[in-house]
């Protein structure tokens, strides 16, 4: 193919609404796993992933929480860096971030003109059109590698691992933050599948970090990382934290690994799962120190730590009525929240709204929150790819006549009026009785949701 590094296209995009008509307007093209796309796309722009330093983190659940500990210590401590994550809650930009900036309308439509005549050119090929996603990433990398030049690049995986299109790069190190039940159409039905797929981000020599707990998942861990000579750096073998104080909005935690113990760190995201993410992000981070020379004074370490958000997760959006986002949508993340629900927050009443994808494990996810719910809505997320309410309710109406729990179910397709319909179920409760409203399920929903409440606009949502 011809270098494409300075073409542009014979109608060129104006405005980054138009860029992200295109690259939308991709997701007809689904999800095709495989890297043979990617590497002929950078291979015609000279490869500007070898220029950049990434730290790749794969995982069911935590990936975004523990990317955005790393983001935040990395720019407390001096670090230019580049943040790219899927899937985003209020606009598409958000995916690809620098020093906690979206990409610049004008810079975003500058790169789609640059990639689209290539993804023309292969889209008439044997190869057939890029997806959203391969064109996303390609996007971020030429971002990274031609535009901004980051210091560090904290680098999400997509879906997987192995053939996902994010592994076109050699990262500093790989984390694997832990393997659920997620995604099962596309990557295998078993936990032993799940993690073959995820542990493909591991590379000869490059180190690994990993949370993962199951006996059958870690032993694949494992043994990839030895096939490839990778050091491991295990949770609760190599490195292990204690919680020292737990109350809503501030935890506190010891931290011990191969280099050093740390007597008290805190984070102020909410449940026992993001002492685990902080950790796993500690010993990326303690590594990186130990072998590339990271600069990470521990005050710093400290502030970055505690100045960390994340969208979307165990997020209190309003006081008055008291509503929770937690973007919920497999067994494990689940068990989390109901974990939380448990120890962190204080209630009287439980009210909880849902949307589910079809693709997802869901009556094992609903197990571990309905037996605590006192009215359930359910609805559906504004996506294409979407779960009928009708059919969520029917796996719950099964549950229910197990746990005799939730009292009060109200199904309720469209998510604005079902929210309309939670919070009057709320309203309803006496002065004295203590009412928490979650939301949570498929992040399609909490976006729109989050968007709504805080914004009153809906959000561009999608991969």
């Amino acid at each position: 193919m011809m270098n494409h590094d300075n073409a542009s296209p014979t109608v060129p995009f104006r405005t980054a609404e138009e860029a992200m008509a295109w690259i939308t307007g991709l997701t007809s093209f689904g999800i095709r796993p495989g890297l043979d796309r990617i590497v002929r796309l950078m291979e015609t722009f000279n490869h500007p992933q070898r220029r950049l330093k990434f730290i790749h983190v794969a995982g069911t659940n935590g990936k975004g929480s523990v990317c955005a500990y790393l983001t935040s210590v990395l720019r407390q401590c001096g670090y230019d860096v580049g943040t790219f994550t899927s899937p985003y809650l209020t606009s598409y930009s958000n995916r690809l971030q620098y020093n906690g900036h979206d990409i610049e309308d004008d810079v975003l439509v500058n790169l789609a003109n640059r990639l689209k005549p290539v993804a023309e050119e292969m889209a008439s090929g044997e190869w057939g059109s890029p997806t959203m996603f391969e064109v996303t990433t390609a996007l971020a990398l030429l971002y990274y590698g031609t535009v901004a030049y980051p210091d560090f690049v904290v680098w999400e995986t997509g879906l997987g691992g192995r053939l996902d299109v994010t592994n076109i790069v050699t990262p500093l190190i790989s984390v694997i933050t832990n393997i659920g039940h997620d995604h099962m159409d596309v990557l295998g039905p078993t936990l032993e599948d799940i993690t073959r797929e995820k542990a493909g981000i591991i590379k000869a020599g490059v180190p690994v970090v990993t949370a993962v707990s199951q006996p059958e998942a870690l032993r694949i861990v494992r043994e990839t990382a030895s096939e490839r000579q990778a050091t491991l750096y295990r949770l609760d073998g190599d490195y292990a934290f204690q919680p020292l104080e737990i109350a809503e909005d501030e935890q506190k935690f010891t931290f011990q690994g191969p280099f050093r113990a740390i007597q008290s760190l805190t984070v102020t995201m909410n449940g026992v799962h993001q002492l685990k993410n902080a950790a796993t992000a500690v010993m990326t981070l303690e590594v990186l120190r130990q072998y590339y020379a990271l600069i990470l004074d521990d005050e710093d370490l400290a502030t970055g730590l505690r100045n960390t958000t994340w969208a979307g997760r165990l997020e209190m959006v309003s006081r008055d009525p008291r509503i929770l986002l937690d973007g919920a949508h497999n067994p494990e993340g689940m068990e989390a929240l109901s974990i939380a629900l448990r120890d962190v927050y204080k209630f009287d009443r439980l009210n909880v709204m849902t949307a589910m994808m079809p693709n997802k494990n869901h009556e094992q996810t609903l197990r571990h929150i309905l037996p605590m719910v006192d009215t359930l809505v359910i609805t559906e997320p504004d996506f294409h790819k979407k779960m009928n309410a009708a059919d969520l309710a029917a796996v719950v109406d099964r549950l229910r006549s197990e746990f005799g729990r939730p009292r009060n179910v109200i199904v309720e397709p469209d998510w604005q009026r079902a929210l309309e319909l939670l919070l009057e179920a709320s309203a309803e409760s006496a002065p004295d009785v203590n009412t928490l409203n979650v939301i949570t399920g498929t992040l399609y929903l909490i976006a729109d949701v989050r968007s709504w409440l805080l914004h009153g606009t809906k959000s561009e949502k999608g991969w």
